[in-house]
């Protein structure tokens, strides 16, 4: 039976800080800039260049410093809109690259694997790389994948079903919508940059639509081949000719791309009500007109680099370090050589203080446009985009994209040599007018995807005006919240139903000890870390997190009288406000001690498309929230909030799939979010009043 353990408030503090620690960046004194070295030599290899007669054309550089080569593939095309069935260039993406019309798909990346090599595909083109010994063989295999690439119906389902199911597993991503949302507002739904795939344009898109989307948009005419490492022109040369010069050209594609949606008039929230989020997305955005080409571009970069551009920037010190709105505030400063691109500044934060980051963000978007730069800032800033500049240059990729740059920009052939200059020329009145030619303080759209019912009655304060869109960014009215209570409920009786509905209180009370083990995943990990759990009445507990081949990543334990917590070789004893509440704990089913006069049943909300009742929990100091299935009884939330490394956290912990365990229902998964970072626990184990003793707390 898979069950998991209804944890009490104190042993989620350990998850909280375990999510802490394994997301953490390492701390280093920004305040103080390194010694500036001699200024760089930016010398860039100018590419040799040929074209074939099918259109192709081809970019090599030569760079014996590896024995290694790389090959990128792009197809030139504009920005296409495939409206009604947005997603076929997603699908035929998918399908490409898995194998050509005489190597199956299994002994074509089986070779791949075998060279040592990398190969993929998009719709847009693809990319190769590998050692300079194998070099021919995989241009012959990028070749025939995108020539003669493998397309059966059968892949071409599986992918339609894969898509559908991620959309799915989107459904409900605040990050999600608020991508979707943004670009289909700022550019418009029908624009190449606004269109967005849903699962009925994937039902409208058949085998036969990915098959002739291949044949008239993935050809040569618009086609670059940029090849960069330890080869020689003259072989390359041969060799391109040799696989690639079967390529057929196509009938040429001739399409307008559409202007994006025009700025909005005034400065407005356009809001999106997603019930279930537990903090907001921010999105302030303009669109903007911004080419590489552009007399402004550098001083744009740098502009925005002093806004938003990362940890010294004014958002971050601001909504981060002076506020602990979020874990993050950037900008960025889009270009794009068909006009459509925009400034964008973001952030999530938590809901109590959506309307707050708001005001600030708009606060620090003034203060760049109206207030003169500090001299010294905007030499640090230049210091730091030079550094990272000069490290790009060390990637062979960065060679291809810059020598692609050139070619579909219409750049000078020195653009990127005199790069470092035009930087550096940059002053503090160049910043103060590209702020407010790019910064349309009068004309953003301050998107908010987030629980309406807990921030939007504190936006309506800022006096900005409102509009509301749905999850597809449709206009619509303005949301309903709340739901009337049940007359005389009362949130004691909402925390006994609970007790009522997992077992009943004497069959909690017979609950010495528990003992669970769970698989855990964390978000963007590549390992996947065991959880054991082992409590024991009335306060005992004993929590360990091991990754195989890591060992102990975290551990906590309290016998009652004293504790630690165990993290990367170092123990750490409890003391205080910590070692205080821990002996304050009682028992193993928190709701079986929970005193009426410090309940509060707030209101009647959704959760997941589920009514649920939304209990405030005061014990000190401290408040905590406990969300009841209205249906069945069970717990389905817990959120509460603490200071942590002198920020506040709010952590999120989802139950679901309830089963029962000797007679008592346990979910089956929990979720625990704090921040961007996300936990996944599935009980593999769980045992009742056997496998735990007092030796586990010692």
């Amino acid at each position: 039976m898979k069950t998991v353990l209804n944890m009490n408030t104190k042993i989620v503090t350990f998850f909280t800080l375990f999510i802490m620690v394994i997301s953490a960046n390492a701390q280093i004194d920004r305040s103080k800039m390194p010694v500036a070295g001699p200024e760089p030599e930016i010398s860039i290899d100018k590419p040799q260049e040929f074209e074939l007669k099918n259109g192709l054309k081809v970019l090599v550089v030569e760079n014996h410093k590896l024995p290694r080569v790389s090959y990128s593939l792009r197809i030139d095309n504009q920005p296409i809109s495939t409206g009604k069935k947005a997603g076929v260039e997603s699908l035929l993406g998918s399908m490409l690259g898995n194998g050509t019309t005489t190597i199956s798909k299994d002994e074509f990346n089986e070779e791949v694997d075998f060279l040592g090599a990398n190969l993929n595909f998009g719709f847009s083109g693809g990319f190769a790389s590998s050692l300079t010994k194998y070099s021919e063989r995989i241009l012959e295999l990028l070749a025939g994948a995108a020539i003669n690439p493998l397309l059966t119906e059968e892949e071409f389902e599986k992918e339609k079903t894969k898509l559908i199911e991620g959309l799915k597993a989107e459904a409900k991503s605040a990050d999600a919508i608020a991508g979707r949302v943004g670009s289909a507002l700022s550019y418009g739904k029908n624009h190449p940059y606004g269109e967005f795939i849903t699962e009925e344009t994937i039902n409208n898109v058949s085998f036969g639509d990915a098959l002739a989307f291949y044949e008239k948009y993935f050809n040569p005419n618009n086609a670059y081949l940029v090849v960069v490492g330890d080869v020689d022109f003259k072989d390359v040369k041969k060799q391109v000719k040799t696989h690639f010069g079967e390529w057929t050209k196509s009938v040429g594609v001739n399409s307008t791309v559409p202007k994006p949606s025009p700025n909005v008039q005034y400065t407005q929230i356009n809001f999106v009500d997603v019930p279930d989020a537990t903090q907001s997305n921010l999105s302030i955005t303009n669109n903007v007109d911004l080419k590489m080409g552009d007399e402004d571009y550098h001083a744009a970069l740098i502009t925005n680099n002093i806004l938003g551009g990362g940890g010294e920037g004014y958002l971050f010190k601001n909504l981060r370090e002076d506020k602990g709105y979020t874990y993050g505030a950037y900008s960025s400063l889009g270009n794009d050589r068909y006009g459509a691109s925009r400034f964008n500044a973001t952030a999530k934060v938590r809901n109590a203080v959506t309307d707050s980051a708001v005001v600030e963000a708009l606060k620090e978007i003034n203060r760049i446009r109206t207030e003169p730069v500090d001299p010294q800032l905007l030499k640090d800033a230049k210091a730091k985009y030079v550094g990272n500049f000069v490290m790009a240059l060390e990637s062979p990729q960065t060679i291809a994209n810059y020598a692609l740059n050139i070619e579909l920009n219409d750049l000078p052939e020195d653009f990127y040599t005199t790069y470092l200059q035009k930087i550096n020329d940059v002053t503090v009145e160049d910043i103060q007018r590209v702020a407010n030619t790019y910064f349309k303080s009068d004309n953003l759209r301050i998107i908010v995807v987030g629980n309406g019912a807990e921030v939007l009655e504190n936006l309506e304060k800022t006096g900005i005006p409102i509009m509301y869109f749905d999850k597809f960014a449709n206009q619509t009215e303005k949301p309903v919240f709340s739901k009337p209570l049940p007359e005389g409920l009362t949130a004691k009786a909402v925390v006994d139903n609970y007790i009522t509905a997992v077992g009943g209180q004497e069959n909690l009370n017979k609950v010495n000890t528990i003992l669970v083990n769970s698989e855990v995943t964390i978000q963007g990990a590549p390992f996947k870390p065991k959880a054991t759990v082992k409590q024991m009445a009335p306060n005992k507990s004993n929590i360990e997190i091991i990754a195989e081949g890591m060992g102990t990543l975290m551990k906590q334990s309290f016998n009652g009288e004293s504790g630690f917590t165990e993290q990367q070789g170092q123990k750490i004893p409890m003391e205080g406000k910590e070692l205080a509440a821990k002996k304050a704990e009682k028992g193993l089913f928190p709701e079986l001690y929970m005193d009426a006069s410090n309940l509060e049943l707030e209101s009647l909300m959704t959760i997941d498309g589920k009514d649920v009742y939304k209990v405030k929990v005061t014990k000190g100091e401290d408040t905590s929230y406990r969300y009841y299935d209205v249906e069945n009884g069970y717990l389905v939330r817990k959120e509460e909030s603490a200071e942590m490394q002198g920020q506040t956290v709010t952590t999120v912990i989802d139950y679901s799939n309830y089963k029962e365990k000797d007679g008592i229902m346990f979910p089956n998964t929990m979720k625990i979010a704090t921040g961007p970072q996300v936990l996944s626990f599935e009980t593999t184990e769980v045992k009742i009043n056997e496998g735990v003793s007092d030796a586990d707390f010692n």
